[in-house]
């Protein structure tokens, strides 16, 4: 549901806006004396590093007060019971800060048009270590934007429960057993088709049972789940039901050295879903398989996924293909790295044939093509030679160029994450644009990161011919994490 964010810009953003600003300058006033993340001490352990899946953190090496050396740290370890050291309370924060500018989303189509606002992510969390085995681990989270013209469902939540899960862990001879229940996140891969969503400002939770095994080269993953529906008219109202579901299981191991071989099986079930040629409940069957890893200086992604099933009476045929290949000269200045992405997805051929062939990219990553959100996984061919270099060891910058064609006319051009573009289904050329990015990331501490990027889109006839034109996105972040 779309609607208005000027009115909540206009009650929220000074009382939020001046507490984020308080909560940095005070936390990042301490940045200075910070050891990094993993440096090694006098006493010899590391210093825990901050992760993006925050209840991935292991605090228990601060039982020893002596490592205690940052502010703040004793509530990093708060020990819980007398004489266990893995067993400890730990608090933790990420602020997101992000400007965005978007001269033409969607191409300028439906009366979008030009849009320059802010995007901030809050997020506090306890993670409670019982013992060895047992975790427990909660986030809140409240994300607005402040100034949007047309705010979506992955722009805007206030304050509630995000992540709120029972964790086990027990290793035996023969390999590890992980298990968690309750509202959590995952991911598969490079996030194509699954992902936790850390582009949008709205990161994609699942009430979920999850399990998996670990022994040798072998990881069995298995997980019944309800995505999370986000709403926001009031605080604490998301909530998964039955209208959807996405259940998995995932085997893979390591072939050739630490190379990665995966096949999944996916069941996506939701009701009364809707796409240009069908529309009723969906129940989609998803088989993947990925090959990924380096050698010597190369490294690769390739995936493949095929769906089958139905929307009511309509069968699904779709397909997708995503490949990455690069190459790192490690002893050059800069250490620059080559780089070619090849990804096309299946559109839909022949409508009112009884069969759909437009692809779901299920849980897509915003940052997997660009975050200007020109380019969604649906009816696509795209290619993308790129090429990063690294001036410093916090700095990268990577700059790329994607050629961009549908996969049939008769389905539409589409925006991410699947949104067709109006008046372009069974019109026009295959050619869609061609798009630029430059990125920059730096790491100013292990707590602090920036990163800036700019994308523009060179629209093509078909899209000019419905009413869009060449658009253009610049992206601007600071992430803090304690």
């Amino acid at each position: 549901m779309h609607r208005s964010g000027r009115h909540s810009a206009c009650f929220y953003a000074p009382s939020i806006n001046i507490w984020a600003r308080f909560l940095v300058v005070s936390l990042a006033s301490s940045l200075p004396c910070l050891t990094h993340a993993g440096e090694t001490t006098t006493e010899g352990p590391k210093r825990p590093a901050i992760k993006s899946n925050r209840w991935q953190e292991d605090w228990s090496v601060f039982a020893d007060p002596i490592l205690q050396t940052q502010p703040f740290d004793r509530l990093k370890y708060v020990p819980l019971f007398p004489g266990d050291p893995d067993s400890y309370l730990s608090f933790g924060l990420t602020l997101r800060e992000r400007f965005e500018m978007n001269d033409a989303p969607g191409f300028g189509t439906g009366g979008n048009e030009r849009d320059s606002y802010l995007l901030q992510r809050a997020q506090i969390h306890l993670d409670v270590h019982f013992n060895e085995n047992w975790q427990f681990f909660t986030q809140l989270e409240d994300a607005r934007a402040f100034g949007k013209a047309d705010i979506g469902g992955a722009d805007e939540n206030e304050l509630d429960l995000r992540l709120a899960f029972l964790a086990y862990t027990q290793t035996f001879d023969t390999g590890t057993f992980k298990a968690r229940v309750g509202r959590q996140d995952f991911s598969f891969d490079l996030q194509r088709f699954v992902s936790s969503r850390d582009g949008p400002n709205v990161r994609q939770s699942f009430d979920a049972v999850w399990a998996d095994w670990e022994t040798g080269p072998w990881r069995l993953i298995g997980f019944v789940s309800q995505p999370v529906q986000y709403s926001n008219d009031r605080a604490f109202d998301d909530e998964s039901n039955g209208h959807i579901r996405f259940d998995t299981i995932r085997i893979e191991r390591q072939v050739l050295g630490k190379n990665e071989l995966s096949a999944y099986y996916s069941l996506y079930d939701r009701d009364n879903s809707h796409y240009l040629d069908a529309a009723g409940d969906e129940m989609r069957h998803v088989f993947d398989v990925r090959f990924a890893g380096s050698a010597n200086s190369v490294d690769w992604d390739l995936e493949a996924m095929g769906q089958v099933g139905s929307v009511a009476s309509t069968d699904i045929k779709a397909w997708a293909i995503g490949a990455r290949v690069g190459y790192t000269f490690d002893d050059a200045p800069w250490t620059p790295r080559i780089g070619l992405q090849f990804d096309t997805a299946s559109g839909d051929r022949h409508p009112d044939d009884g069969t759909l062939g437009t692809f779901n990219p299920l849980f897509p990553n915003g940052y997997y093509f660009s975050l200007g959100g020109y380019t969604g996984y649906t009816n696509l061919i795209h290619l993308k030679p790129s090429i990063a270099v690294k001036p410093n060891e916090k700095l990268t910058v990577t700059g790329g160029v994607g050629l961009l064609w549908r996969q049939t006319t008769a389905d539409a051009v589409y925006t991410q994450p699947s949104v067709p573009v109006a008046n372009t289904a069974g019109q026009g050329g295959l050619w869609t644009g061609a798009y630029a990015q430059l990125r920059a990331d730096y790491t100013f501490t292990p707590n602090l990161t920036g990163a800036l990027e700019a994308v523009h889109y060179e629209a093509g006839s078909t899209i000019r011919n419905a009413g869009g034109h060449d658009s253009n996105y610049l992206g601007a972040e600071l992430k803090f994490s304690w």
